[in-house]
């Protein structure tokens, strides 16, 4: 199997909105965007999937020693030896891959975010940073374009914890902040324990407000210019609005106990709408 095809594996197995996004990519663009959702693929999936925690950090810490190798022309991994021709053709930073990693390890480090503030450097670690990165392949011409990358990562990752409450908290996270939280009355316990609440509702529909509203500034920092180049970008938010929508439309307070996904052909037609009509 080559490194390309390594890459396309896991991408495809992941049934990602991701994966949906860039299937419509020049050959060129997607190899290089399949690598690094790879990549990122593979340092999420050190927390998710290892048990024990310093084996956990070690192997991050492996991770930052192949990101060195990678940048020393000396990768071992498949993914990183299929990003190395990546980045003979896109300025993708070494930083900004150290960042993607930090932003997994502060998972092991806390389980809980005092307030909106601190679940923001969490956001822009796991998803701004991707999102920049994503812009670099896509191509741009306007740096405003890096703001609307910025706060559509950000727009992504809130869509992720709230379609994702439930399973995060039966491994013992809550992204939602500690202070809002206490402002509509929900104990940490209620979500813990999967209570669908009146209460919890309310939340879950203030969160979903303001993720609707990154997406929005998104849209209004993107350059006409560049609109074109960034549809990857796009088409992925189409889908993750859709399932902003969907939890929305299905009872906020339900994704305590179930995950709500659109099927392969909605994430399908939906990339394909976008991709074609905008």
């Amino acid at each position: 199997m080559t490194p390309d095809q390594y890459c396309e594996d896991k991408a495809a197995k992941s049934g990602s909105s991701f994966y949906y996004s860039f299937r419509f990519l020049p050959e060129e663009k997607r190899r290089a965007i399949t690598a690094l959702y790879a990549f990122c693929r593979e340092v999420d999936d050190v927390v998710d999937e290892t048990h024990d925690e310093g084996v956990a950090r070690t192997t991050l810490n492996w991770w930052r020693g192949e990101v060195d190798q990678l940048y020393a022309g000396s990768p071992q991994h498949p993914v990183t030896r299929a990003l190395l021709p990546v980045l003979k053709t896109f300025n993708l930073s070494r930083e900004h891959f150290l960042e993607i990693i930090d932003g997994m390890e502060m998972d092991l480090d806390q389980a809980r975010y005092a307030s909106f503030k601190d679940l923001q450097l969490y956001c822009y670690r796991v998803a701004s940073v991707v999102g920049l990165m994503a812009a670099e392949i896509f191509g741009y011409t306007d740096r405003k374009t890096l703001k609307y990358a910025h706060d559509l990562g950000i727009a992504f990752q809130l869509t992720n914890i709230i379609r994702d409450v439930g399973e995060d908290a039966r491994r013992g996270r809550l992204y939602l902040p500690v202070d809002e939280l206490q402002r509509f009355n929900v104990p940490a316990a209620d979500v813990f324990n999967f209570r669908q609440t009146a209460e919890f509702k309310s939340l879950m529909a203030f969160q979903i407000d303001r993720a609707e509203q990154y997406y929005r500034q998104a849209f209004e920092l993107l350059p006409k210019a560049d609109r074109k180049a960034q549809r990857p970008g796009l088409l992925m938010a189409a889908i993750y609005r859709a399932t902003l929508d969907e939890i929305r439309r299905d009872g906020a307070d339900k994704v305590l106990n179930q995950r709500l996904s659109l099927t392969p052909i909605r994430k399908l037609w939906l990339a394909w709408r976008t991709w074609w009509f905008g």
